[in-house]
């Protein structure tokens, strides 16, 4: 196990460039399982849980082949393939439930594992399992699998999501391509990542209709083919470098992203005091003054992201004046708070809010990441604070943040890794 160590008071100055998603390549993986033969991924980040995907699909009966240096992944899918997702690897990574859509479709079964994935708060599998039910599968819960068979293949059907589910978007829509009839997904979550899975479906022969609406319509075909698709840019990793370049007063220029991705958190920064312009392959956010705090609601998008709710903590905690922070999709997100508060910030919760007193610096210390997006926070919270903090369990970044470390140093900062010692204890 290694930690990262940081050293507190740098001002991040340069240029990053941001990967593909990857909330968006997990998923277009998967959806290479609706069609026979290879399917090449572009943009694709070096991250474990990209790893963990590709030995699900091998598992299945895929081929899968990494190509490192072009940032890509082929995909060779059999005719027949395997249709069990076993447990060691899906408890590994929540998204991995996103084969289930896919192999209902293609094979008429499909035995997939409950999943497990980072500790933030329930996330409920109802809705893809009502999804399928609606389309004419049989879904059961069987000795810690979710059993699916539409032997018949599925069918066309009406389906309303109580809430904009992304995960059950992607599952319900994958399947949908291949049902018999027409599928229409109302209240459906509008992520670009959604967009992007969306788009590549299209291009592998479904008809969709509605893309990048709350409304998908969705009319059945045979058969897909193949395709070669680029991956989006990791909006997520853009907004941190976003929020990072702020909090450091710094001045970062950020390539391979969509602004119009981050409108609102990008908004957010201005108000706090930043000079944000946009540029045609990215944007551009530098800092000369300490920030001021602003209020934040995540909500799913085109709302402020969950995933950049520890980095806004983080702005906040460093920022003059107070301000609120409120949690709507994941309750236990906060759970990270007390890390933070380690650090020194004045951070207090009541439920899903948070009124963050802001503090000219922090004070570095040891502190734990409890998933992705909180390590990446904290790493980013340890470079406004005084001394050195060593952020434990760094396996969570590197999910999410391929080669975090390098780009930070790239960036001007003394962030390290170094061995974890075992009597560490949080």
């Amino acid at each position: 196990m290694e930690r990262f160590r940081v050293v507190g008071g740098a001002r991040l100055v340069g240029e990053v460039r941001v990967p593909g998603a990857k909330n968006s390549v997990l998923k277009l993986m998967a959806a290479a399982l609706l069609a026979p033969g290879t399917t090449t991924i572009r943009e694709v980040p070096e991250i474990l849980d990209v790893q963990i995907m590709g030995e699900l699909l091998q598992r299945l009966g895929c081929t899968v082949q990494r190509d490192a240096d072009a940032a890509a992944v082929c995909i060779t899918v059999p005719e027949q393939p395997g249709h069990q997702a076993d447990y060691d690897l899906v408890r590994r990574m929540r998204a991995s439930i996103c084969v289930l859509g896919p192999l209902v479709a293609r094979c008429g079964a499909a035995d997939v594992a409950r999943p497990g994935g980072d500790a933030i708060g329930s996330r409920p599998l109802d809705f893809h399992v009502d999804g399928l039910e609606r389309l004419g599968a049989t879904v059961e819960t069987e000795h810690g699998f979710i059993v699916a068979k539409a032997p018949q293949g599925l069918v066309g059907a009406p389906i309303w999501l109580d809430f904009p589910s992304v995960g059950a978007t992607e599952n319900l829509l994958m399947a949908a391509v291949l049902a018999r009839g027409t599928t229409t997904i109302d209240n459906a979550a509008r992520e670009p990542e959604i967009v992007d899975l969306a788009v590549m479906l299209t291009q592998m022969g479904a008809r969709i209709g509605g893309i990048g609406t709350s409304t998908l319509e969705v009319e059945g075909v045979d058969a897909l083919h193949p395709v070669d698709h680029a991956t989006v840019p990791d909006r997520i990793i853009a907004g941190t470098w976003a929020i990072a370049a702020a909090m450091t007063r710094g001045d970062v220029t950020v390539r391979h992203a969509r602004a119009e991705h981050l409108e609102i958190a990008l908004d957010k920064l201005a108000t706090a005091g930043a000079e944000v312009a946009r540029l045609p392959d990215g944007f551009r956010v530098s800092m000369d003054r300490r920030p001021r705090a602003v209020d934040v609601v995540t909500l799913p998008y085109p709302g402020f992201p969950t995933d950049l709710q520890p980095m806004v903590l983080g702005l906040n905690a460093v920022a003059e004046g107070s301000a609120m922070v409120t949690e709507n999709v994941y309750e236990a997100r906060f759970m990270f708070v007390d890390e933070l508060a380690r650090l020194g910030a004045d951070v207090r919760t009541d439920g899903h809010h948070a009124v963050v007193r802001g503090r000219e610096r922090l004070s570095g210390a040891p502190v734990r990441a409890t998933d992705i997006r909180a390590g990446a926070g904290l790493v980013v919270a340890g470079l406004v604070a005084d001394g050195v903090t060593t952020v434990s369990d760094s396996h969570h970044i590197d999910r999410g943040y391929p080669g975090f470390d390098a780009q930070l140093r790239a960036l001007g900062a003394d962030v390290t890794r170094e061995p974890d010692p075992d009597d560490f204890a949080g």
